[in-house]
């Protein structure tokens, strides 16, 4: 599951590199401190631009085994506990792809 999503958002992001994008827009992967991580993916000028996701959780009342993802403001939100940053890239790659995000 993982290795396979992170190879293909880095393909991702590289595809939508055409010297005008990436000035612009871009990933951005962070830490967040309860803790855990952050996935933001601009969607402007990308295949996704306007596409939407309510909010997905999975175990979002636990300590540390959650994540929860949707889009706002044209982005592509996720964010998890900390063995979770792969989980958030592989539902950004299953949304994007057109499967459904699942809990």
């Amino acid at each position: 599951m993982a290795n396979d999503a992170v190879g293909w958002l880095m393909n991702w992001y590289r595809s939508h590199c055409d010297d005008d994008w990436e000035h612009s827009y871009g990933v951005t992967i962070d830490t967040i401190d309860n803790p855990g991580w952050s996935l933001k993916v601009d969607l402007a000028d990308t295949e996704l631009d306007g596409r939407t996701l309510a909010e997905v959780t999975h175990n979002y009342e636990h300590d540390s085994d959650w994540w929860m993802c949707r889009t706002e403001n044209n982005k592509f939100v996720g964010v998890g506990g900390p063995l979770h940053l792969e989980s958030l890239i592989y539902q950004f790659k299953r949304w994007a792809t057109g499967a459904s995000v699942r809990p």
